[in-house]
């Protein structure tokens, strides 16, 4: 199946509609809505999906993190998505027990749109948070000229684009950022919204590719795959073994190894800085957020379903779109969890 281009700026809609025998009413539509990091990911496992149950169609509208939990919360959705896990705040805000269930993981990058430098920038957390907090304000600062000899840097101001919607990516980087930088930890912090110090805003993944493509001399932080159907350059990252680590696949699986064994019950982790020689710093998980019991049972079950799917078929599309694997641990303690989910009269809707 020819993998479509998904980057097409502000609200991300997803509808995909299979009408089974023509009837309507033979149709289960769950909707769901959040993160934008994973978008071209779930774009393409319910765009296969329909194809293995044809009585499911998927609405998923790509709001960012922030927007998925606030969904979620309300219950005008029968999931939610996001890339930072829900606070002891927020899940004790819901009316019911809220699930996370990993999906995939990914790399944040630095994406930049700064003439000269090619592909060739490597940038280490000192200088990635100098850039954000405004400390480091041209290009061919010292800072960044000291790891990039050679690279003709231009004398020009730097840009910093960074997101404007509560974000789960927002809440990868930042979460980063506290790890590495004690001043940013101090003034700033972790978060999916943050007072963010300089910089101009963008909506989404999207949003932010966007304005960094169209913004001569500007950098922002976008999930890997947006940077690479754009067609835009991004930093190696010296990670917490002091080693330049380019954003990929296996680099990205190095950083959750690390964490795999000790995955909490809830799923709720941070995997970035991780202390693998070989993993890139910037990684993240991302989650489906799901009531454990479900009001509606036929919904509750088409989800279940698509959560089994998804551990055991869907893993295997995502390299396709560079996004990694989840271990298998973490698939094992998941097919646990996914028994905690049931009907509005208690009875389990999990399957074989």
């Amino acid at each position: 199946m020819r993998r479509r281009t998904l980057m097409n700026g502000g609200l991300a809609t997803l509808l995909l509609v299979l009408t089974l025998g023509g009837s309507a009413a033979a149709q289960l539509q769950l909707n769901g809505a959040g993160a934008t990091f994973p978008y071209p990911m779930y774009s393409k496992w319910f765009n296969v999906y329909i194809q293995v149950d044809p009585q499911v169609r998927f609405n998923y509208q790509s709001i960012g993190s922030g927007g998925g939990i606030k969904q979620i919360t309300e219950e005008t959705v029968d999931f939610g998505a996001s890339d930072g896990p829900m606070t002891d705040e927020q899940l004790r805000a819901a009316p019911g027990h809220i699930l996370h269930f990993p999906t995939v993981m990914g790399a944040v990058v630095l994406t930049y749109n700064a003439e000269g430098l090619g592909k060739a920038l490597k940038l280490t957390p000192e200088a990635i948070s100098g850039i954000f907090l405004g400390k480091i304000t041209k290009w061919n600062d010292a800072a960044i000229a000291a790891e990039n000899p050679g690279v003709s840097l231009p004398a020009r101001d730097i840009i910093v684009v960074h997101r404007s919607d509560g974000s789960g990516t927002s809440y990868i980087f930042t979460d980063y950022l506290s790890k590495v930088s004690r001043d940013w930890n101090n003034k700033v912090g972790k978060g999916t919204s943050v007072s963010w110090p300089v910089g101009l805003g963008g909506k989404g993944n999207e949003g932010v590719t966007g304005l960094v493509k169209q913004t001569p001399f500007s950098i922002g932080y976008v999930e890997l795959i947006y940077a690479q159907q754009n067609e835009l350059p991004f930093a190696d990252v010296k990670n917490a073994s002091g080693r330049f680590v380019t954003p990929a696949l296996d680099s990205v699986t190095s950083a959750a190894a690390a964490f795999a064994d000790s995955m909490p019950e809830d799923f709720r982790v941070s995997i970035t800085n991780a202390a693998s020689p070989d993993a890139y710093p910037i990684s993240g998980m991302t989650w489906l957020l799901v009531y454990e019991k479900q009001k509606d049972a036929a919904k509750g079950k088409a989800l279940v379903r698509f959560l089994q799917w998804m551990m055991r078929d869907g893993q295997q599309q995502a390299g396709a779109l560079h996004y990694a694997k989840l271990p298998a641990q973490v698939i094992a303690k998941e097919q646990v969890a996914l028994q905690k989910v049931t009907g509005p009269d208690g009875a389990p809707l999990a399957g074989p």
